[in-house]
């Protein structure tokens, strides 16, 4: 009694860290571009930040405002080193110490500053000058911290274009550019050293832009759709993101750097562009930036990085008015100067998901047979459907304005915890919700309709008639997530479990 009593204190602390980083989502970060001259005052954008499940900031510089502004707000701050800069940091040590004692010291800890890009992709400007210096500009920002007593805190790195692949198609394939290999050895060597993630560009916007099909839409934008299978793994992708962040997995790995954590620096979706652009529009920047936040959220990380999500910084914060180049690169904000949304992307406190878009940017698929007068519940059909399509039949119905909380922990359909069953009560509460339109109950032809109510026990499936259970619901179809559960109730279960253990604690304390 005595020994558990004066151990209270350190489990109650393990018990609330453990529960604020359940809690939180310190994975899904912005950047913050300053290409602009219609911006909001810092000040307004931090509260904005605030207003939001925003956990990380992006800067390209180290705008001492923005920074100040940031203070106390426990929001991680990224900042950035431009690549003009890079000469002098490699050349002089005390060119880094200076740096380090202007941009980060009179700021940190109260200015959560958790990692120094140096250059931004310095590989892809082909300048073999500037590309030798900057390992050590690197080493040399890095040993300034260190001298700042700032080593291990704040974190070196620099960020990459997806163009050092040679190879991508498929993930399994991913492989760097013979050109840059020895180079980038050099620098994950570093990183390696020092616990600094392999920072990249993913964009399947661009992936679209260059293989304009709809069912490359549907792919790219995480909606349903037929998966990519991967002839070398046997892995089938359901959507761009994951294909290109495991392309770059497979391609670490093939240099044998399989425990360099990957951080995807800037991904994004305009939502606008010039007549001639393939993509850009407010339905599609909605459908990827939501999906992909729902993505992000559902822990279920990518097939070669499963059970964790990565890293990932949005691009961007607000659009910037005075970059050059077609209409699309002015249009990627999320927010307009005057704070408002541009489209909700589920990234309010208030709404944490996006609701249904009004229009549909991908094709519409073959609708199923019409049905009978009384076929009246939408569910997947039986055999040959995929845990993965399940998943994501089940991420797009909950990621799309439908009320998914009776599937998540303490819900009256929780029970089995199998992705089967949580997609079977998803998909029918989608059709119901959006429309009883045979349209509405196809995901990629892995649904139909039925007459036969797949209501159990206390849970009940809009629709109505008598009640029955189908094997799904039995848990005899074991479609089960990677980490052996439902992922849309994983955060819920995380939370729920800690609270179990807090109050069992307390009763043993009082025995």
């Amino acid at each position: 009694m005595a020994s558990l009593t004066s151990q209270l204190p350190i489990l109650l602390f393990l018990f609330v860290t453990a529960f604020t980083s359940a809690d939180s989502q310190s994975f899904i970060g912005v950047n913050y571009g300053q290409v602009a001259d219609n911006l909001p005052a810092p000040a307004s954008t931090a509260k904005l930040l605030q207003s939001t499940t925003i956990k990380q900031v992006r800067l390209y510089g180290s705008d001492p405002d923005v920074i100040k502004a940031l203070a106390n707000t426990g929001i991680g701050i990224v900042i950035g080193i431009a690549n003009g800069a890079i000469p002098a940091l490699a050349a002089d040590p005390n060119a880094a110490v200076q740096w380090i004692n202007s941009n980060v010291v009179p700021f940190y800890p109260a200015s959560n500053i958790t990692l120094i890009n140096v250059g931004n992709e310095v590989l892809f400007s082909n300048d073999q000058g500037l590309i030798s210096q900057l390992l050590p500009a690197m080493r040399n920002v890095q040993s300034a911290l260190a001298a700042a007593s700032l080593g291990g805190k704040v974190r070196v790195s620099s960020v990459h274009a997806m163009t050092l692949l040679s190879q991508s198609d498929p993930p399994s394939s991913g492989r760097f550019n013979p050109a840059f290999v020895d180079v980038l050895k050099g620098l994950l060597a570093f990183q390696r050293d020092n616990a600094s993630p392999f920072a990249v560009n993913p964009y399947p916007f661009f992936a679209y832009q260059s293989d304009p099909r709809p069912e490359t839409l549907a792919f790219c934008l995480f909606q349903p759709n037929a998966g990519r299978v991967d002839p070398g793994s046997g892995i089938k992708y359901m959507n761009m993101f994951d294909a290109q962040v495991d392309a770059l997995k497979s391609a670490l790995n093939a240099i044998g750097f399989n425990d360099i954590a990957i951080l995807v620096a800037e991904t994004g979706w305009p939502y606008r562009g010039d007549s001639n652009e393939v993509g850009p529009s407010v339905e599609n920047a909605k459908a990827y930036n939501g999906n992909l936040i729902q993505h992000l959220r559902s822990m279920v990380g990518t097939p070669l990085i499963p059970g964790k999500p990565v890293e990932t910084y949005i691009f961007a914060l607000y659009d910037e008015n005075l970059k050059p180049g077609p209409t699309s690169e002015r249009s990627f904000g999320l927010f307009k100067p005057d704070l408002s949304a541009t489209y909700d992307a589920g990234l309010s406190k208030s709404s944490q998901t996006p609701s249904t878009p009004s229009g549909t940017p991908s094709p519409k698929p073959t609708p199923s047979p019409m049905p009978t007068n009384s076929s009246k519940w939408c569910v997947p059909k039986t055999g040959g459907v995929s845990d993965a399509q399940l998943q994501a039949n089940l991420d797009y119905a909950c990621g799309h304005g439908i009320d998914c909380s009776a599937i998540q922990p303490g819900g009256a359909c929780f029970d089995p915890n199998t992705v089967a069953s949580h997609a079977a009560y998803a998909m029918n509460l989608y059709y119901h919700t959006v429309g009883t339109d045979p349209m509405n109950c196809d995901f990629s032809q892995t649904a139909t309709l039925t007459s036969t109510n797949p209501s159990y026990n206390s849970c009940v499936y809009p629709g109505g008639g008598s009640t029955s259970r189908l094997p799904y619901e039995a848990g005899k179809i074991h479609t089960m997530s990677n980490n052996g559960s439902s992922k849309v109730g994983n955060l819920l279960s995380i939370r729920t479990f800690l609270v179990y253990l807090f109050w069992f604690l307390i009763y043993s304390l009082s025995l």
